[in-house]
């Protein structure tokens, strides 16, 4: 069974940066997608990063694409979200995601869940 906890959340000033972790103490196997979604206030939760289990694939919503970094670890069975560059429209609660299959962009596909990571960007 699929156990998400993400850490490395906080507060940082426009322009700084975060790295946010997501391991899976379930210890299951890592031929799984991962994904890091958030969710801002008033606002639907997306889907920003996904990697591949092969780490082949990788996707980043165009709000991030070019300022965050997605990374796995496949024997620690960890995740990584590299955060640049960052800026106040990036404040959100930050959800790492296991999906179903070896490769998904669906939010359906993702039914393992962390408890979320507060992000604040502000000066």
């Amino acid at each position: 069974q699929v156990q998400l906890e993400e850490s490395g959340g906080g507060s940082v000033q426009p322009g700084g940066s975060l790295r946010l972790s997501c391991s899976d103490s379930g210890r299951t196997r890592s031929s799984l997608a991962m994904g890091w979604f958030r969710q801002a206030p008033g606002k639907e939760r997306e889907l920003i990063a996904a990697i591949s289990w092969s780490g082949g694939n990788i996707y980043y919503a165009e709000s991030v694409k070019g300022r965050f970094i997605i990374l796995r670890d496949s024997p620690e069975n960890t995740v990584f979200l590299q955060m640049n560059s960052l800026k106040p429209e990036d404040t959100a609660v930050y959800y790492c995601a296991a999906s179903e299959s070896p490769w998904s962009l669906s939010p359906n596909d993702f039914r393992s869940w962390g408890q979320g990571t507060q992000v604040t960007v502000s000066s």
